[in-house]
């Protein structure tokens, strides 16, 4: 009866993600998708912090690698931005593959700001590239499409298709074999390592698998915003999100990050839009929020739920070790 209701649910959800471009008006539907783009991005960080036992402060790197692959492919190919869109999450893995056998030499903190200085080193070189619009920023080539009017739409629908992949990819990883490696390796590298555990094998496909979410959603959130520039692309606030979703949804699970990112643009728009905050004091009022629910919940508010409901959900009963008191 679960699993027929479970597809049921996942039915009507694409039934409904079909549709909505015919019933929401731009504003909402541009909305929306950037919430399912947030919500791969912060299921990549959960994949490397919460089941691989890496934290990293440097994801925007293969945000902005993404949308710039999408952007230049789509000019020189002649192709339409939806078309070349694989291409931003090969270019994705592809520098996170690269980038592994150096990064993994780094312990702890290190390997956090190791990954956050190549995407600083990213960032200023895509500033001073004339052929990527220096710092000006690069506008969509819309001379590719059949149809630009149609093209919110599709947008969309590969945004959809980019967030219920995340959660669907991340669901069937966790209860693979290499999954459940990863929460070893997470739990206690030494104790894995014991047991003939390759560390190595473990963590380099998870952050190969995180380049290559990173890159899509990054070429599908500019896709839709038809503009790219090197100081939005690289933002470090793209794994502030990140974080902020996964540390208060709940860390190590798969709804915890996806009611993170609800809470995080609940929060955006009510204290921008509403209350009318600027930008600093929106971000100054979501570290409050997120102090203070990292006291009262320090598992995140998933695992409230569960205590307080029972409610298993499709994440493992196993929590990453700092998320317990």
């Amino acid at each position: 009866m679960k699993r027929g209701l479970t597809t049921a649910a996942m039915l009507g959800l694409a039934l409904a993600a079909f549709f909505a471009p015919r019933v929401l008006d731009g504003g909402v539907l541009r909305l929306v998708g950037e919430i399912l783009l947030a919500i791969c991005m912060a299921q990549m960080w959960n994949l490397m912090a919460g089941y691989s036992g890496l934290l990293s402060l440097g994801h925007q790197l293969f945000v902005g690698i993404g949308a710039y692959t999408l952007f230049q492919a789509s000019q020189r190919l002649g192709l339409a931005p939806h078309l070349v869109l694989p291409l931003a999450g090969l270019a994705g893995g592809l520098a996170a593959a690269v980038l592994a056998p150096v990064l993994f030499r780094l312990r702890d903190a290190y390997f956090s700001i190791g990954l956050w200085v190549f995407a600083e080193i990213a960032a200023l070189v895509v500033s001073k590239s004339t052929a990527l619009g220096s710092a000006g920023g690069l506008p969509l080539d819309l001379s590719t499409l059949d149809d630009v009017e149609a093209f919110q739409a599709i947008s969309f629908w590969v945004a959809a298709a980019i967030g219920a992949g995340a959660l669907l990819g991340l669901y069937a990883l966790m209860r693979s074999r290499l999954g459940l490696a990863m929460m070893t390796v997470r739990d206690n590298e030494v104790a894995a390592r014991s047991i003939g555990v390759d560390v190595w094998r473990v963590r380099f496909p998870a952050f190969v698998i995180s380049g290559v979410g990173c890159g899509l959603a990054g070429a599908a959130y500019f896709m839709g915003a038809m503009f790219v520039a090197p100081d939005s692309a690289f933002d470090i606030n793209w794994v502030v999100m990140m974080m902020f979703a996964t540390l208060i949804g709940g860390i190590g699970t798969i709804e915890g990050p996806v009611l993170g990112v609800l809470i995080w643009f609940a929060l955006r728009e009510g204290l921008t839009t509403w209350l009318g905050l600027p930008g600093g004091w929106y971000l100054i009022a979501m570290g409050a929020v997120a102090m203070l629910l990292s006291l009262v919940a320090p598992r995140g508010l998933w695992g409230v739920l569960q205590r307080r409901f029972g409610w298993q959900g499709w994440s493992a009963r196993r929590q990453p070790p700092w998320s317990s008191t």
